[in-house]
């Protein structure tokens, strides 16, 4: 049978082809791609261009000088571009996944990971945001990494925003998959061996027979039998009709 789709996918166990085309154009895998490139800006910005040496062999944080406005930057970065890579090959063997229980794991933690990645990039916006604006110019000369540092911010915006696009994505597959996961085809469709075998009942006087077996007709012409009829009564003495003789 063709039932609900169960987590946001087709029903477990159906055998579907991979179709690329319409992997690729799915809302929710255009949002990992973008979110997979915003990520890898906000780290390379920062690798590339968010460091300076001033007078010295020392780097520092283009941040304030801050060294730990660069190493979050970095580190969420990173964690969401692999993260991002992950769910997508996930996506793509979702499908084929035909428990159920695997399925509802599966989605729960794109579901936390979403999360947690919209919360740290928040985070990492605000912390970031903060920074640059303490940053005196007299830490930059000639405007070193400034431009790096406008679009390492910009683009942390940008992940909150696709990263909380897929938190209500995972939500919404996790609520909707939870309520179906007692009506999947496991528990619709008995197996082939355990299909109950309808009752067909058959008369027989004024008892009734219960056969299971589906090939097994009624008996043709029957009838019911009032046990009164089968009542036997002692034979009657014929009426004598004849005139006796008159006597003598």
């Amino acid at each position: 049978m063709n039932g609900p789709a169960v987590f946001g996918a087709a029903k477990a166990g159906s055998h579907t082809p991979f179709d690329p085309v319409a992997f690729f154009t799915h809302p929710r895998t255009v949002l990992r791609l973008l979110a997979w490139v915003f990520s890898m800006v906000v780290f390379g910005c920062i690798v590339n261009e968010g460091y300076i040496n001033i007078g010295s062999e020392r780097l520092l944080c283009v941040f304030n000088n801050n060294a730990d406005a660069c190493n979050f930057g970095v580190t969420v970065g990173v964690a969401c571009f692999l993260g991002s890579m992950f769910f997508l090959l996930l996506d793509a063997y979702f499908p084929s996944i035909s428990s159920v229980r695997d399925r509802r794991r599966a989605v729960l933690l794109d579901l936390v990971f979403s999360a947690s990645a919209s919360f740290l990039w928040f985070v990492g916006f605000c912390f970031l945001a903060n920074q640059w604006q303490a940053t005196s110019p007299e830490e930059l000369p000639l405007a070193q990494g400034s431009d790096a540092a406008r679009a390492t911010i910009a683009f942390c915006f940008f992940n909150i925003l696709a990263w909380a696009v897929l938190t209500f994505s995972a939500a919404r597959r996790f609520l909707g998959g939870a309520n179906m996961t007692m009506f999947t085809w496991q528990h619709l469709d008995p197996a082939p061996g355990q299909r109950a075998t309808p009752t067909y009942p058959v008369a027989n006087g004024n008892h009734t027979i219960v056969t299971t077996n589906p090939y097994h007709a009624p008996p043709p012409f029957t009838e019911t039998l009032d046990p009164q009829r089968l009542t036997q009564h002692p034979p009657r003495t014929p009426l004598n009709t004849t005139t006796p003789p008159p006597a003598f």
